[in-house]
């Protein structure tokens, strides 16, 4: 009987492994996740913080303009650190007119083309879309030029802070 078992385990084909069920579910679930996948974008802004006023830096610092816009509950305030207040924007229609802001800034730029930096003093209770849209306004600029309207940078370089 031992001979018999020999034959018997000799004969026998090991079992195929069928993997093509398999690979159906793959040809079919990978275009359909890459499809869903959601490829997001994600856009850093570096900010720093305002120098600091007591500092024996920032007093010899004062000699060099540096350039604030400090945004109020019912105004803007442009200002720079060795003329003062340079302009004070009022609200129209109960809304910030940053449009008169960046008309403002566009012509600082134009005197200043070197500086790159300002600070935004906020108030307190100041909503933060009024935080992101006074980046925004400070960072850049679209002009019309000839045919195209076109992005140009102001202060790239920004600073938040409380307002005094």
């Amino acid at each position: 009987m031992s001979v018999r078992k020999r034959v018997r385990r000799a004969h026998r084909k090991t079992p195929e492994l069928d993997v093509t069920a398999f690979l159906n579910l793959m040809v079919v679930l990978v275009p359909f996740l890459l499809l869903s996948a959601a490829f997001s974008q994600f856009s850093i802004l570096e900010l720093n913080l305002p120098p600091d006023s007591k500092s024996q830096a920032s007093k010899d610092q004062k000699k060099v303009r540096n350039f604030e816009v400090i945004v109020r509950q019912d105004r803007l305030v442009v200002s720079d650190s060795i003329g003062g207040v340079l302009k004070v924007i009022k609200k129209i229609n109960g809304k910030h007119d940053f449009p008169a802001l960046s008309r403002i800034l566009v012509k600082l730029k134009t005197r200043f083309p070197e500086k790159k930096n300002i600070s935004i003093l906020l108030e307190s209770k100041i909503e933060y879309e009024l935080l992101v849209k006074a980046m925004d306004t400070v960072r850049e600029v679209k002009v019309v030029e000839v045919t195209s309207v076109v992005t140009k940078e102001l202060f790239p370089l920004i600073a938040i802070g409380d307002a005094p």
